[in-house]
Formats: structure tokens, sequence, C-alpha cells
């Protein structure tokens, strides 16, 4: 069975990709959460570029990636799981749920590190939110991402299987939850004590500095929760908040892929990165709630 899946990984992943792509783009047309303020063609033609660049650049340096970094430390023996007698199917979701937890740190420290907050910013300064926002990453912070990665994957010894499974996971949810779509109160409630819902991953989108950085999580809720980085709601409402940077508000740089690339090379005041926000816990709690 590992043997197929190795073999047939790309496929796998390709196939779960479009399928979970078209879904989530026809349940933004049938169910939108907000009106969009830019077109999908001027959007997606830069974004979606911005995902064969980076899958391109991926392929070219790291041929196997962490799926041969997997085979690789399976080969040798290498990390922590491989020194403990577990049934396999434990080994498979305990490396899944921290390979989740080290993404969550990951995207904490691309906040809290100006000079990474700087890459990270390209994600964040889409003006618009939908399932393209959840893939568009500069190619450089793809790069140190992929090279975290890997040092997990060599510090943890976790099976192929659980590997590609994460993978495949991470990228459906990372177009699920970035989802211009509406879910019921109740669903929507209900879902996010297990996983990050577009609701609760959009104030993580807003304009305002101490709601972009909360709600950290691809995946599992649970870490914002632990971590004490999780925001129910924006202050204006699902609705009413401001998708974005306050600093980085030209189509030219937000919307088209050679001013993408060029935004971690520009120079803004900045007021993202956690070491330099000013928002004040007593502020927050005289703000008034908004329904959502």
């Amino acid at each position: 069975m590992t043997d197929f899946i190795l073999n047939h990984e790309l496929t796998i992943r390709l196939s779960a990709f479009f399928a979970i792509f078209a879904t989530m783009a026809a349940w933004e047309v049938y169910a939108p959460r907000r009106q969009r303020l830019f077109s999908r063609l001027q959007r997606w033609t830069s974004n979606l570029g911005l995902v064969v660049l980076n899958t391109l650049v991926l392929r070219l340096l790291f041929p196997t990636a962490a799926v041969g970094m997997a085979a690789y430390a399976d080969a040798q023996n290498w990390g922590l799981l491989h020194n403990v007698e577990i049934a396999d199917w434990l080994k498979i979701l305990i490396a899944v749920i921290l390979l989740d937890l080290a993404i969550y740190l990951q995207h904490v420290m691309v906040h809290a590190v100006p000079a990474l907050w700087r890459l990270h910013r390209v994600h964040h300064a889409d003006p618009d939110y939908d399932l393209t926002t959840g893939a568009r990453f500069h190619p450089i912070e793809i790069i140190l991402s992929m090279l975290i990665k890997i040092a997990t994957i060599a510090a943890l010894g976790p099976p192929v299987v659980a590997v590609i499974i994460f993978e495949v996971v991470l990228n459906g949810m990372a177009m699920f939850n970035h989802g211009n779509v509406k879910l019921p109160q109740r669903i929507d409630q209900s879902l996010r004590w297990l996983v990050v819902t577009p609701d609760m991953h959009r104030v993580h989108h807003s304009i305002e500095p101490d709601e972009t950085n909360s709600n950290f999580g691809f995946n599992l809720s649970i870490w914002d929760r632990l971590m004490g980085t999780y925001q129910e709601q924006p202050r204006l409402g699902q609705a009413g908040m401001t998708i974005g940077i306050s600093t980085l508000q030209d189509p030219k740089l937000t919307t088209r892929l050679p001013g993408m690339l060029l935004i971690p090379f520009l120079h803004f005041k900045d007021i993202y990165a956690i070491n330099q926000r000013t928002w004040s816990a007593k502020k927050a709690k005289e703000t008034s709630k908004h329904e959502y």
C-alpha cells in the first residue's frame, strides 16, 4: 500500500486539489459570504499564476520534497516516531497532528519576525478573500516553508503515508478556510471546535493589525485556543470587515503577479508584525461587539 501511494503521490495530490478546487469554486458562486471587490479573472490569473510558479520552483529545487524526506528518514530510522513502539495507525495520527502544530508555529513565526513578515504580506495583501488566497504565497516564503517542513519531518520521522495525508489535508483545508462561502451559524460554531472554518480564518485577513495577528491555524482550531490567539469574530462583522493590508492598497501590487512578487522588497510603514503591534487588551475589551 505504501509503495502504491509513493508511486502515485503526485496523482493523488493533484486529483484531490482539482476536486476540492472545483467544489469550493462552485460553492463560492452558489453561496458567497462577501461581495467581491475585484473580478475573478483579474485576481485568479495572478493568484493561480503564483501557484504555478511556486510548483515549478519546488519541483526544481526539491524534486521529492516532503514525501521524499519522509521516505529517506524511514530508510535511515531517523526521528522520534521511529523510536517508539506503537501501532502504525497511531503513528500516522500523531504525525498528522504534530505536523499541523508545526505549521501553526511557523505561521506565528512569519508574523513575529519582520523580515519574514515582508514575505508573508504577499498572502495578506490580497484585497479579496477566496479559495485562491489560500495558495497565494511568495516563492521565497514557499522555499523557506519547505525547508522547515523537511527539517520537521527529519526530526519527527513520520510514516510516509502520514506526510501524504497531511499534505492533501493541508492543501484542501487551505482552500476551504479561505473560501468566500457562507456556512449556517450553528454549523460554523460546531465545526470550529475541531477545524478552522472560513469565518474563523477570515478574521486573520482583517485590515486591523490585532485581528491579523489572531487565528493562525490552517487545519485544527485547537492550537489557537491553546495558545491564546483565538478571536471569534472581527469587530465590524464578517460583511463589514475590510480585507488586506492598510499600507498595500494599489491594485497593481495586490492583484497583478509582477507587483505581488515585488511586495517583499518594497518599504512600507508597517504595523502588522507582532512585535510592532500597539493594540491593547483593554481597548479590545472596551470595543463593542458586532453581529456577524
